[in-house]
């Protein structure tokens, strides 16, 4: 993800993402987000949601893993994991790249990602 989006998650959430200051044996924020651009709305629609519920809930990792969103959280309600399980499973429908709904899929070869026709046509991906 690029520095304005991660910035801006950083900022409007300090205490979900406190640990990017952490050292890396307790937290892996300060990788910040392993993903696209294309899920930063999503991330930032759990975020809100996650504070919400739990406001001294810590995210430990955020990426992408076998084409689709990743979000570790240290302990949490049944709540906080339950938006998280309906996150994960909505960003298989977003493309990772550009945030598109439209003609989603999984590549299917190599790396696994989730994204949409023209973006696997811009990146010169065969998903036959």
């Amino acid at each position: 993800m690029n520095l304005e989006n991660t910035n801006k998650l950083f900022g409007d959430f300090p205490t979900l993402y406190g640990g990017k200051d952490e050292p890396l044996t307790q937290n892996l924020m300060s990788f910040g987000f392993e993903c696209s651009n294309g899920w930063f709305d999503l991330i930032y629609e759990l975020s809100q949601k996650i504070v919400e519920l739990d406001p001294n809930c810590k995210a430990l990792q955020v990426k992408e893993k076998f084409g689709g969103l990743r979000f570790y959280v240290g302990a949490a309600t049944n709540d906080v994991f339950d938006l998280i399980d309906e996150h994960e499973d909505m960003s298989y429908g977003i493309c990772e790249s550009c945030g598109s709904t439209e003609d989603v899929t999984q590549t299917k070869r190599g790396w696994i990602k989730t994204l949409c026709k023209k973006c696997m046509e811009e990146k010169g991906i065969d998903n036959t």
